[in-house]
């Protein structure tokens, strides 16, 4: 894992942070940004994904902006053997935008949570039981946003 990040590397980090421009080459705009080339900027940022330094690389999507306005974060009760099929299967679904296990905690029964994304909230119920049938899966419960509070990434470098 890298353990000292140069100014470069950490004003590359500070540009990431920000919306990647939607350009046919971002990444030569972000390079230009900090005195680097397209090239360093990619090699820089393969290697901090596969030494750790970066856990994930993605984008945040504004699900109201393209249409979906119903959102439910579907728990499932899932017997620990097949929780990683299942999530996988949930995972792949394109309705899901995340998919995760939770140790079940104080008599909640559920361990696989996937949030689906739909326009309307009997979209989302049926996205539900069509997963639940692929699955095999009949416990699950459907837990609707009512409202977003908070939707940012973590910063670091900040001045």
């Amino acid at each position: 894992m890298t353990s000292r990040l140069d100014d470069r590397e950490q004003e590359l980090v500070r540009q990431l942070q920000e919306d990647i421009p939607l350009t046919p080459q971002p990444f030569a705009d972000i390079a230009a940004r900090v005195g680097m080339t397209e090239e360093e900027v990619v090699e820089t940022v393969r290697r901090w994904v596969e030494d750790g330094t970066i856990r994930r690389f993605g984008a945040m999507v504004r699900h109201q902006r393209l249409g979906y306005k119903a959102n439910a974060m579907s728990a499932w009760d899932v017997p620990e053997e097949r929780v990683d099929e299942v999530g996988r299967a949930l995972a792949d679904a394109g309705e899901v935008s995340h998919c995760y296990q939770r140790p079940r905690a104080g008599g909640w029964q559920y361990n696989v949570f996937a949030m689906i994304h739909a326009a309307t909230e009997g979209e989302c119920e049926r996205i539900a039981a069509a997963l639940a049938r692929q699955v095999g899966i009949d416990s699950y419960s459907l837990l609707f946003s009512s409202r977003e509070f908070k939707k940012v990434s973590m910063r670091y470098f900040v001045e």
